[in-house]
C-alpha cells in the first residue's frame, strides 16, 4: 500500500502540522514515510503546502505529481491543486475558505465548513484539526486509536494542555464526514 498526500494553504493554517502528524503517524505503524514542506517568504498569510508518502515499500522518490490524496485550505490552494489529484483520488475542501466545489467528475471530493465546525466545537482555531479527523475518516490511512500519541509528537510534547480540544476538534471532522459519506450513498441510492 502507498498512499500519497498533498495538503496546502495559507501560512499558519496548520498545513505542515497535519501534514507531520501524517508522517508521525505512518512511521509510528511502521511504514516508510516522505515529508517534504513548502512554504513562502512569509509565514502567516504566505502559502504552505507539504508532500506526504506513507508506504509499506522503499519510497523511490519524495515528490509526488498527481497524489491520491489533496486536501486544500482556501480557494487559492483550490485552483492550483484541483488539477493535480489523481483520477479516482480524494480532494478535501475547506469550504470556509474556498467557496466552490469541484469541478471534477473523476475524483471523490468533500466541502468542509471547518471554520464553523471548530467554532462549533468551541475550538475556533481548531479549523485543522476539523479537516484532520475529516482526512483520517475519508482514507482510513492510520489507526485513530493511536491519535493522541501521534498529536503529542506532531507537538513535540507542547501545547499538551490544548490536546482535549485537538482530540474533540479531529473527533468533530471524523463524525462531519461519516455522515457526509452517509447522506451521499443516500442520495445516490434514491437517484
Amino acid at each position: 500500500m502507498k498512499r500519497e498526500f498533498l495538503l496546502a494553504g495559507f501560512g499558519g493554517q496548520g498545513v505542515l502540522s497535519m501534514g507531520l502528524f501524517l508522517a508521525y503517524a505512518g512511521m509510528g505503524e511502521g511504514k516508510k514515510v516522505a515529508y517534504v514542506p513548502s512554504y513562502g517568504a512569509e509565514m502567516r498569510g504566505g502559502t504552505a503546502n507539504c508532500l506526504v508518502t506513507i508506504s509499506d515499500r522503499e519510497i523511490s522518490s519524495p515528490l509526488v505529481s498527481d497524489p491520491g490524496v489533496v486536501v486544500v485550505m482556501n480557494h487559492p490552494s483550490l485552483l492550483k491543486f484541483e488539477p493535480v489529484v489523481r483520477s479516482g483520488g480524494i480532494l478535501l475542501i475547506n469550504s470556509s475558505l474556498a467557496h466552490r466545489d469541484t469541478k471534477r467528475q473523476d475524483i471523490e471530493s468533500y466541502s468542509i465548513p471547518t471554520q464553523e465546525l471548530a467554532n462549533q466545537a468551541g475550538f475556533s482555531r481548531g479549523s485543522n484539526m476539523i479537516m484532520l479527523g475529516a482526512l483520517l475518516e475519508a482514507t482510513g490511512v492510520v489507526d485513530v486509536t493511536e491519535t493522541y500519541n501521534y498529536l503529542v509528537k506532531t507537538f513535540n510534547g507542547r501545547h499538551l494542555d490544548k490536546m482535549p480540544q485537538n482530540m474533540a476538534a479531529i473527533q468533530v471532522g471524523r463524525e462531519f464526514m461519516r455522515e457526509y459519506r452517509q447522506q451521499s450513498e443516500a442520495s445516490i441510492a434514491y437517484a
